[in-house]
This record gives structure tokens, sequence and C-alpha cells, in this order.
């Protein structure tokens, strides 16, 4: 018996250990991983209607940078490069007028897209300003809507659906009674 009991305290002891070494690993990784993923590489795409989205989105460990496809003309897509500094200028800029309460990105809004440079703010906030500008934006309702209409990428679709559904089923048993169970699933995505 005491041969159970020590073997017991033994597995409880090991179990409590792997707990807090990854619980404590899990807290110090966290944040120098978020801060990677950060910056990005954009390609940004003019609509007929003027306004732009998002078609690819890239995370970068590299300075942030777009490519704008824009419509000339003559009717051909010019493609330029936008580095980081433009793009933070573009944002701040953008930022000035949230604060201001112009913005298009915190306006009630219907249909796609948005001017660049609000596109720009709702897409890399936080790369360009900093996380806690992107946190006070995510908390208007108007600005998640319309960040939204802005970024058709796949990497935004896949990030965004990867919330977990709840899903029901009965079972059986051998004798005839019945057993509801809940489990979780994920879907990635976007579904």
């Amino acid at each position: 018996m005491s041969y159970v009991k020590k073997a017991a305290n033994a597995i409880m002891l090991g179990s409590m250990s792997a707990i807090v070494v990854s619980a404590m690993s899990g807290c110090s990784g966290g944040g120098s991983e978020q801060q990677q993923a950060q910056n990005k590489f954009l390609v940004i795409e003019q609509l007929t209607n003027g306004k732009y989205v998002v078609v690819e989105e890239i995370p970068t460990s590299g300075p942030s940078r777009a490519i704008i496809r824009e419509k000339g003309p003559d009717g051909q897509v010019h493609e330029r490069v936008m580095t980081e500094e433009e793009m933070k200028k573009l944002a701040e800029q953008e930022y000035q007028k949230v604060q201001n309460g112009t913005s298009e990105t915190v306006q009630p809004g219907s249909g796609e897209g948005m001017g660049l440079a609000g596109t720009i703010l709702a897409v890399a906030a936080g790369s360009l300003l900093g996380n806690m500008i992107a946190n006070s934006l995510m908390n208007n309702a108007n600005f998640r809507q319309r960040a939204s209409t802005v970024n058709r990428s796949a990497y935004s679709r896949s990030a965004s659906g990867m919330k977990s559904t709840k899903k029901t089923s009965t079972k059986k048993s051998f004798f005839g009674s019945s057993k509801s169970s809940s489990y979780g699933s994920k879907s990635y995505y976007g579904g």
C-alpha cells in the first residue's frame, strides 16, 4: 500500500511540475512572438469606386511595407511601393482624424473599402502606431466593422476563422439510455 501512495505522490508532483513549467514558458514567450508577427507586408488594391482593400497580408520580420495597385488614367494597373515611413505618416494623419471624429474608419459605413489612409490604419495600426492605439481603436464598434470591410486577404480570413464552435451530440448507451455530450471544434478557413 505504501508503494501505491509513493507512486501517486510522484505522479502528482510530476504533473504539477509540468503544469508550472508550461505556464512559465507560456508567459515568457508570448510577447516576443506577437511583436515579431506584427510587422506586415501588404498588397492594397484600388476598387472601381476609388476605395481600397487589402488583397494580401503577410506577417514579416522586416519593416512594414505595401504595394499599392491603382488604375491610372490610361486604364492600366500601376503598382508602387510604399515604405514603412510613408505608411506611418498616413496612419498618423488618419488617427488624428479619428481623434477629431472625422475619420471614415469610425463612421458607420456601407460598402466595401475605405480611403488609402483608412485602409492602412485599419489593417496595420498596431505595427505602425503601437498596440495601445490599435487596442483603443478596436474598442470602437464602427472601427471594427469598417476594418473588416477592407481586408480580403486569406491571412485575415484564416486568423478570424479560428473561432471555436460548440456542437452537441446524443449517444445511446448499450442499455438504451441516451447521453448528451458537448465537444468543441475549430474552424480554420473562415467558416
